[in-house]
């Protein structure tokens, strides 16, 4: 019997003492298993069930959600199919229910491709590639684009990964942001005014336990270190840390606390709980008509970014 999410492209790595696994699927190149010295760093789900809420996929060429499924280009409407029927938006992009195909693959690195082609509200040729390479305690993630259009197009990316800290209760970990600002939400979840998080239930610089918070919220003025990388943390009690991390390309980053993520256990495969997403973004929700972190490749013109991810104790 096929997985929904096709082939498993499993990578591994023994490196410095540490092994560590990754398994990346077919479909929407999703992230579906982090593993290090047998601790889950990401929420793996099973291999017989599509991702839930978008688990581990790729967002592309939009991350999040376009009001209406409408933008303008050059003067026309764009319609996209509606995705996200319950708040009438195109939600995640194109590629969320395509297969990819391999272009390299070795032991613990893998690169898959998938074209977006010409279809309702997006007329533009766009060739997609994200590459996996396990690390040493991580992954780091590459994306690349490139323009097959004879006109130019645009694009955004962003990833939908959720994360944990072994069998840590998600509630129990304190979630860092290196944000200094988020999105106010309309009852679409479409972003609007950009407001500072200083001195606010937002302001997650310090540090929240992530059981007292209820995020699906895009936040900006994302703060890079020196070497070009900002970083996020989920953090246990015991010290332990899974930490993302976003090249200086993905300037937003969205913080999604569910509490209906499917947490089977033996004797009640319908149990719900809580979890915890850390969404890279070149861009944040809605960008095809606010314009920010918006880009626009000419004909043949190629672009690409990188985020990752590591796990260890402070």
């Amino acid at each position: 019997m096929r997985a929904p999410t096709g082939e498993q492209f499993a990578l591994e790595l023994e490196s410095e003492g540490i092994r560590t696994l990754a398994i990346i699927t077919e479909v929407a190149a999703s992230l579906r298993v982090l593993e290090v010295d047998g601790v889950d760093v990401v929420d793996p789900y099973p291999v017989e069930s599509s991702p839930p809420y978008g688990s581990g996929i790729v967002l592309a060429p939009w991350p999040n959600r376009i009001r209406d499924g409408l933008w303008m280009l050059d003067g026309t409407p764009q319609q996209l199919d509606l995705t996200d029927v319950g708040n009438r938006n195109a939600i995640h992009g194109l590629l969320r229910s395509r297969p990819y195909r391999v272009a390299q693959r070795s032991a613990n690195a893998v690169a898959l491709e998938a074209t977006v082609f010409p279809q309702h509200g997006y007329p533009f040729i766009l060739d997609t590639s994200v590459r996996y390479e396990v690390v040493a305690g991580g992954i780091v993630v590459t994306h690349s684009f490139r323009n097959g259009s004879p006109s130019r197009a645009p694009f955004a990316v962003g990833a939908h990964p959720f994360f944990r800290v072994g069998d840590v209760p998600v509630g129990d970990l304190t979630l860092t942001l290196a944000a200094g600002s988020r999105f106010v939400l309309d009852d679409q979840l479409i972003p609007g005014e950009e407001l500072a998080v200083d001195g606010t239930e937002f302001d997650l610089r310090g540090g929240r336990r992530v059981g007292d918070l209820d995020l699906d919220t895009p936040f900006g003025r994302v703060s890079h270190d020196a070497d070009g990388r900002a970083r996020h943390r989920l953090t246990a009690p015991d010290g332990r840390f899974t930490e993302v991390w976003q090249g200086p390309d993905f300037g937003f980053v969205q913080a999604f606390t569910p509490h209906i993520f499917p947490r089977p256990r033996p004797g009640e495969p319908d149990a719900l709980g809580q979890a915890v997403a850390i969404e890279p973004m070149t861009a944040p929700p809605n960008a095809f008509n606010s314009g920010l972190g918006l880009r626009w490749l000419a004909p043949d013109e190629e672009w690409s970014g990188s985020w990752g991810v590591t796990y260890g104790r402070a």
